[in-house]
């Protein structure tokens, strides 16, 4: 079973673009809430203040799942594993639990950075290895070329935009997916659906959309530096979407809406 999928774990707490005090205040709150597992990067640029956040917190490390992304400016022979060995200082660990590559090359030769990762893992620099921003394609490419199992495909994920292609190929390949985008940069709260469907089960409209996305067997990464917000959106396990209520929000998926596009990421590959 991948590590996203235990239930401790199945909720990850985000950093983008969180830096500084901001950074370091959200994740104590997050600590306190419960969470135990943190999503950074290379390219967030706030590894240290990740580092130094968990490090002073109250909860030991073996309790923690860190997972960290290695950037395509950095998937070179000469640069990864160097990398890679940086941001294990500047998180002030040993071993991340989770090393993502955080996207696909823009020329989709995917075959090279999957090597390198691999490498980072036999090293004894990551217990887990997995992917981020891949298409259906890549996957079914990355299973064979990757020995080591690939604990997820990290991609947006929300109600309004359709991954059945992606879901479809997580159970092909059984590379679970985990999203990011979890409520599409705060769009969702646009639409009165998800207020409307939460006050049947008590929750807020972020609580429905994040439990939608749960019971689409899809573990969530969520960011808020409001208090309130991060223990709410912390606090979803504790209901369960009816069916007609979890087709009512499938339905805005044919919306289609992406936010991380090649507007914002030009190398960003032909999504499915």
């Amino acid at each position: 079973m991948s590590i996203y999928f235990t239930r401790t774990f199945q909720r990850s707490f985000g950093t983008y673009p969180l830096r500084g005090e901001a950074c370091r205040q959200a994740i104590e709150t997050a600590l306190a809430t419960g969470y135990r597992a943190f999503d950074t990067a290379q390219m967030y640029e706030n590894e240290a203040e990740v580092g130094e956040s968990l490090a002073n917190g109250s909860v030991k490390r073996d309790e923690l799942c860190i997972t960290t992304k290695v950037g395509i400016h950095n998937f070179s022979d000469e640069r990864f594993l160097p990398s890679v060995e940086q941001s294990l200082r500047d998180l002030r660990v040993d071993f991340v639990d989770v090393l993502l590559l955080h996207w696909a090359p823009a020329d989709g030769n995917i075959a090279p950075s999957l090597g390198l990762l691999q490498k980072a893992r036999e090293l004894g620099l990551a217990r887990h290895i997995g992917v981020s921003n891949y298409t259906a394609g890549m996957m079914r490419q990355a299973r064979s070329i990757v020995d080591a199992p690939l604990v997820t495909n990290q991609v947006e994920f929300h109600p309004f935009l359709n991954q059945d292609i992606l879901l479809a190929a997580a159970n092909e390949t059984g590379i679970p997916l985990s999203s990011y985008c979890s409520v599409a940069r705060g769009k969702v709260f646009e639409q009165p659906l998800f207020a409307e469907i939460g006050q049947a089960y008590g929750k807020t409209a972020g609580q429905i959309v994040l439990r939608w996305i749960l019971q689409k067997g899809v573990p969530l990464n969520t960011m808020s530096t409001k208090p309130e917000n991060i223990r709410s959106n912390f606090d979803i396990m504790d209901f369960t979407l009816s069916s007609i209520d979890m087709a009512r929000i499938d339905a805005q998926t044919q919306k289609n809406l992406r936010i991380v596009g090649r507007d914002l990421i030009p190398w960003a590959p032909e999504w499915d």
